[in-house]
C-alpha cells in the first residue's frame, strides 16, 4: 500500500503514522476499542496531501461522541491556542501548572535588573533554585519560536541575575532563564538554549516532558478545553482571570455571572468535571 502524506499546520509534509493518531488518543484517555473504531473511520477518509487539522478535526468529533472527558483533553493543543488573543491567560496558566508541580509562582512582576527594570511573565522558586520565565504565546498552529527569542530572553534574564547575585539573600540560590511557548522553538533555538544553558518548555519539548506531559501529570486543562462553552462565553471567562476547569468546579457561580441558565450551566460543568476527575472510568454510549 502507498504511504499517505499528510501536511501539517508548518506546510510541512510527512508519512501518515497510525501510531502517532493512537498514541494523541490514548493520551486523552479513549479506551483501546473506542480508539480502534476512530482508526477504522479515520482509515477510510486518507487521501494524499490530507492536512493533519482534517484528521484531528474528524478524530475529534467521533471521539466526543463516546467521551467528552477524551474528547476535552484530546482538544488540549488547540485549547492553548485559544487562550489569546492576549498572552496574559497563558502566563497564568504556566504560573498555576508550575505552582502545582511544587514551585512557588508570581505572574506579572516588576524585577530590577542591573542596568534597568524587567517585568517578567512569572518567576518562580524552588529548593535553592530561583528563575526567571518569559512566556511566549501564539495563536496560530505551525509557528515557531526562532533564535532571536532566547537570544533576546537570555540578555534580559543576564541583566536581573547581576542584580539577584549581588542581594545577600541570594547568595546560595541558582539562578536560570526559562523559556514558555504553547508552540515549538526551530532548530536553532532549541541548540541555543541548551549551549548556553536556558531551558526551553514547548508543547513537546523537553521530550516526554513537555507541556502536554506536564499538563496531563498534574490534571491542570484550561476552560478552552470546554465543548458546552461558547467562543464568547470562553472570552467572557478569560477576562475574570478564569483560565481553569477546576476553577469552575470549585466555583459554579462563576458560571451564573456570564449569564448562562441553568441548563446550559450544568452541562458545562458536568464536562468540566468529567476532564478534572482522573479516575472516572471512560463510558462508551
Amino acid at each position: 500500500m502507498t504511504p499517505i502524506t499528510v501536511t501539517k499546520a508548518s506546510g510541512e509534509k510527512e508519512s501518515f503514522d497510525e501510531n502517532k493518531l493512537r498514541r494523541s488518543l490514548n493520551s486523552a484517555g479513549a479506551d483501546q476499542q473506542i480508539i480502534d473504531r476512530i482508526i477504522n473511520v479515520i482509515s477510510e477518509i486518507l487521501y494524499d496531501g490530507i492536512s493533519t487539522q482534517e484528521i484531528y478535526k474528524r478524530a475529534f468529533r467521533l471521539l466526543r461522541q463516546y467521551s467528552d472527558r477524551s474528547a476535552g483533553r484530546y482538544k488540549l493543543k488547540e485549547a492553548l491556542l485559544e487562550l489569546g488573543p492576549t498572552g496574559y491567560p497563558f502566563e497564568k496558566f504556566v504560573g498555576e501548572l508550575l505552582k502545582r508541580l511544587g514551585y512557588q509562582t508570581e505572574t506579572g512582576i516588576v524585577v530590577e535588573g542591573n542596568c534597568v527594570s524587567h517585568e517578567i511573565d512569572v518567576i518562580a522558586e524552588k529548593d535553592n533554585k530561583h528563575f526567571m520565565i518569559e512566556c511566549k504565546f501564539h495563536n496560530r498552529k505551525g509557528h515557531k519560536c526562532n533564535v532571536k527569542v532566547p537570544l533576546y530572553i537570555q540578555s534580559r534574564f543576564k541583566d536581573v541575575e547581576r542584580n539577584w547575585s549581588s542581594q545577600p539573600s541570594h547568595e546560595d540560590k541558582q539562578h536560570q532563564g526559562w523559556v514558555v511557548t504553547n508552540t515549538r522553538f526551530t532548530k536553532d533555538a532549541l541548540q541555543y538554549g541548551k549551549c548556553i544553558d536556558l531551558k526551553l518548555l514547548s508543547w513537546d519539548y523537553p521530550q516526554n516532558n513537555g507541556l502536554k506531559d506536564l499538563i496531563s501529570k498534574v490534571n491542570l486543562h484550561p476552560i478552552t478545553c470546554l465543548s458546552t462553552l461558547s467562543k464568547k462565553d470562553k472570552q467572557q471567562l478569560l477576562q475574570q482571570n478564569i483560565v481553569f476547569c477546576q476553577q469552575l468546579c470549585e466555583n459554579d457561580k462563576i458560571l451564573t455571572s456570564i449569564g448562562l441558565d441553568s441548563r446550559k450551566k450544568n452541562q458545562v460543568l458536568k464536562e468540566a468535571q468529567d476532564i478534572c476527575n482522573t479516575n472516572k472510568n471512560e463510558m462508551t454510549k
